[in-house]
């Protein structure tokens, strides 16, 4: 018995001198493990705060729009990019609000809005749809380099491709560039071609549309 005590005895105080070397650093580790659980439950919380506010705000906006009251979409729009930029609902309410700016008339605000759209929406096709209605914007003001520059690279959703060619194509038309008008009319086309049999047979529509476009221009690179 007594060689087990000493046994024990002797484990004990290796335990007591391994402690005094290391017992800080442990502790330090798992006050920092716990710090980190504590912290990331936080952080967690906070965003889901965050995403939850934001949402109440994005229904204020999408009321407002629905009853075309653009300056009520405007203020709260312009609140959820202020308080809630990272979350996903302040391109949203950019995007819908700048619709609703442009439908009242109050084309700035409208350009304003898409434009932080088509620069700090999360979502890629947010963007790229933020682009063309500004670039649509653009147009109409004819502010044709600035509408082409909206749209000169490709999109990151490649559903919008097609309809990034024929924007490019409506801005080099009326610019009176009928050849390049065509050359991007047949990009779109060739894009649309792509797409899957279902979403052809869906967008039939459309491709008559842009084949109409084209064949607009002629064929020999005339003025429209």
């Amino acid at each position: 018995m007594a060689v087990y005590d000493l046994e024990e005895q002797e484990q004990l105080d290796e335990l007591k001198t391994w402690w005094k070397v290391y017992g800080n650093l442990v502790t330090a580790i798992v006050v920092a493990l716990a710090l980190a659980v504590l912290a990331w439950q936080g952080w967690n919380w906070w965003q889901r705060q965050q995403v939850a506010e934001a949402s109440q705000l994005y229904m204020g906006v999408q009321r407002a729009a629905a009853q075309n009251d653009a300056k009520h979409a405007r203020e709260l729009a312009g609140e959820l990019i202020d308080r809630y930029s990272l979350t996903a609902y302040a391109g949203m309410a950019a995007l819908l609000s700048g619709k609703a700016q442009a439908e009242a008339g109050d084309v700035k605000t409208a350009k304003a809005q898409l434009q932080w759209a088509a620069d700090n929406a999360k979502d890629p096709a947010l963007r790229d749809l933020a682009r063309l209605r500004l670039a649509a914007l653009l147009l109409d003001e004819k502010a044709h380099d600035e509408a082409l520059k909206q749209v000169a690279g490709e999109p990151a959703a490649a559903s919008f491709a097609p309809r990034f060619g024929e924007m490019r194509g409506d801005i080099l038309a009326e610019q009176g560039k009928p050849a390049e008008a065509r050359a991007a009319y047949e990009a779109a086309l060739a894009k649309l071609a792509r797409a899957s049999t279902d979403v052809a047979q869906q967008q039939a529509p459309y491709k008559d549309v842009l084949q109409t476009k084209r064949d607009a221009l002629g064929t020999g690179g005339g003025a429209k």
